[in-house]
């Protein structure tokens, strides 16, 4: 048992995970996915894949509706980081839905404790807030902050991206949709990222030349925008785009190019705050501090919360930009995020976190010695990438290799993420050491058998 992880974990028995009784997806699986899709449409590529219907979460594991048992590499898409139903959110939630359910934006003693809580673990002057009910009302939101804070309007956001799916997060992000027509929103910019793996522009020794990045940032400031520029908007690592790190050169030069044309940074760490990295916010890794923060996901393990943070000279801006929500803010999802951050805290889950990174960097190495399709590995905290390529010296992306290995390692009681040829894990930071190398071990074998059946 991992230094800190609470009492509640210690039952699991491990000589029992994964468990699949029934080849999945199973009789009973079938039978409630044809139930539901008769009436529910848009599903997700994941559930697309590997339709299984799931009963039940306890900490690490997921059971479904035949009985068999997952190792969950998932965290519900970077959410339960704290693991299903962790019995410090379970009782908050409850404590709070026999209290008071709803207030609309009047003060509570929940909200009260949650923003103090917030004011003294966030680094630097990060004192603001403002809590909403998805992650990508909380990017809207801080859309809006940017613009009302620098009297600018223009947004310039990175390839790859990913920030919701209204309008306004398409028009920074990557996805394409017909529905919102054939332009992003006025006004939104988008520039290429530094890759370490794939890089743009090189040093002569082969490594990532950052600066090249930074140069072109100016360029383009002057040449392709309108000289309106209210703010830079990232993720601090790559979620959607495949578990993408930055060098650790690139964000404090990105803060002090910002700072030099007095334009905004604010940074999208649904998917990274709250333990998911090893730390309160991704960002701290680089000892940067952006002006404008958005959190969500892990910020309530399940429960349905999002914030938006500012740094102290900005927070008045909230004033002027019709702020409040219908469910932000709410009792019992103050409760849900102020007991996971002291879970996080009486845990010991941001070194927890860290520590389940280092062991699966190390194990996940070998896979790249092992197997020919494996291009690159990374991890961050519990955030963790694998990149499957046809060929090491072109780096060809092989998206037929990451659906058969994302299928094969279901098929063996492994719930995780597919993203084309990149492979992505969220494992809940509570996750033993013993579970998390099952868990690889599952994938290395799904990447054995299909090198083999694709001719590697």
């Amino acid at each position: 048992m991992g230094q800190g992880i609470h009492e509640y974990w210690a039952h699991v028995d491990l000589d029992r995970i994964p468990n699949i009784v029934v080849p999945p997806p199973g009789p009973e699986s079938e039978a409630w996915h044809t139930r539901c899709t008769k009436y529910f449409k848009g599903l997700s590529g994941q559930v697309k894949l590997f339709p299984v219907a799931f009963e039940s979460g306890h900490g690490c594991v997921l059971r479904d509706v035949d009985g068999n048992q997952y190792i969950d590499f998932s965290s519900g898409i970077y959410v339960t980081t704290l693991g299903h139903c962790h019995p410090k959110v379970t009782e908050a939630v409850q404590k709070a839905a026999a209290t008071l359910q709803n207030a609309h934006d009047f003060t509570t003693p929940w909200k009260t404790r949650l923003v103090e809580k917030l004011a003294e673990i966030l680094p630097g002057d990060l004192t603001g807030f403002q809590f909403y009910d998805s992650g990508t009302t909380a990017v809207e939101a801080g859309l809006r902050v940017l613009r009302a804070a620098s009297g600018q309007h223009e947004m310039i956001s990175c390839f790859y991206d990913y920030h919701g799916k209204t309008y306004g997060g398409v028009s920074l992000g990557h996805i394409r949709s017909s529905v919102y027509g054939p332009t992003r929103a006025p006004g939104f910019h988008m520039v290429p990222r530094p890759d370490v793996y794939r890089p743009m522009w090189t040093k002569a020794d082969g490594s990532i030349d950052t600066d090249k990045y930074i140069d072109f940032y100016e360029t383009y400031l002057s040449k392709g925008t309108a000289g309106q520029v209210a703010g830079f908007v990232l993720e601090p690592i790559q979620g959607w785009g495949g578990s993408v790190m930055p060098p650790d050169d690139f964000f404090p030069k990105l803060r002090k190019l910002c700072d030099k044309h007095g334009i905004l940074l604010m940074i999208d760490e649904v998917l990274t705050s709250m333990s998911r990295t090893g730390k309160w916010l991704c960002m701290e890794h680089w000892d940067v501090v952006p002006d404008i923060v958005t959190m969500g996901k892990g910020f309530g393990n399940g429960f349905p919360v999002t914030c938006v943070a500012v740094r102290e000279p900005y927070k008045e801006s909230f004033e002027s930009i019709s702020a409040s929500s219908s469910y932000g803010g709410n009792p019992m999802a103050c409760a849900a995020a102020l007991a996971c951050i002291e879970a996080i805290e009486e845990e010991q889950l941001n070194e927890r976190s860290m520590h389940l990174g280092e062991l699966a960097l190390d194990r996940m190495k070998k896979m790249v010695d092992d197997h020919a399709i494996v291009g690159d590995v990374r991890t961050k905290g519990c955030l963790m990438g694998i990149e499957l390529v046809k060929d090491k010296r072109t780096k060809q992306p092989f998206d037929e290799a990451g659906k058969m290995v994302y299928q094969k390692a279901f098929t063996k009681g492994l719930a995780w993420i597919p993203a084309g040829h990149i492979l992505r894990m969220s494992p809940p930071v509570v996750m033993e050491d013993e579970v998390l190398l099952k868990g690889l071990e599952i994938i290395d074998e799904a990447i054995g058998e299909t090198a083999q059946e694709l001719g590697y």
